[in-house]
């Protein structure tokens, strides 16, 4: 049977992704549940350690938001400093230094079996900790958003994730949404001395 856009992967496909990710120098492991990716965090992150957090549906349903706002954790939380602050000028300049976070979580829209990510923004504003500034990031992602191809992976963006995304921000009073910027990360190179943590649920989270 074929493979839809929310259905999630096979167990051969889930392991030749992850031979492929180690390959391209990010760091896979897999997870049964939403649950468990929050534990892993957890593990991954130490205490004093500035976080940021991209807007991710994936990471709101494991729980990792929530847990973050109650603050029993020991971090920095950088997007609460940044919430907290009143003038839109210092607010701007402190999402401008939020880049520079020691940790930044997300998730991406697709991935491919050859270990491709695929992740779309309207602001841009994750963009720069993915691809270059945040010295570790921690992307939690449900294996239904892989895909044999970067073609495919891009379809699955634009028929499947981008009308449910753009209907949720209706829901919610906004314009609806836009893919206006497009990042994909091949590889991680070795001499940058990052570490890139690819979480793998066999759980349908997120779009």
């Amino acid at each position: 049977m074929e493979k839809t856009f929310d259905s999630l992967a096979s167990v051969d496909t889930v392991n030749k992704t992850i031979e492929s990710l180690t390959k391209n120098g990010f760091l896979p492991e897999v997870v049964a549940t939403g649950v468990d990716a929050l534990a892993k965090i957890k593990e991954l992150i130490p205490a004093s350690a500035s976080v940021m957090n991209g807007s991710s549906r994936t990471l709101d349903e494991i729980g990792f938001v929530e847990y973050l706002k109650n603050g029993e954790h020991k971090w920095n939380n950088l997007h609460k400093v940044i919430l907290e602050e009143k003038d839109p000028a210092k607010q701007l300049s402190l999402r401008k230094q939020s880049v520079l976070s020691d940790y930044y979580l997300g998730s991406v829209h697709s991935l491919t079996e050859n270990g491709e990510l695929v992740i779309a923004s309207n602001s841009g504003s994750q963009l720069p900790h993915l691809a270059f500034t945040s010295p570790n990031i921690i992307l939690v992602i449900g294996t239904q958003k892989i895909t044999s191809t970067v073609d495919e992976a891009i379809k699955r963006l634009n028929e499947y994730v981008f009308p449910l995304e753009d209907a949720r921000m209706k829901s919610v009073g906004m314009s609806g949404s836009f893919i206006s910027k497009l990042l994909i990360l091949n590889r991680e190179p070795s001499f940058m001395g990052r570490k890139v943590h690819i979480v793998l649920v066999n759980e349908k989270l997120g779009f």
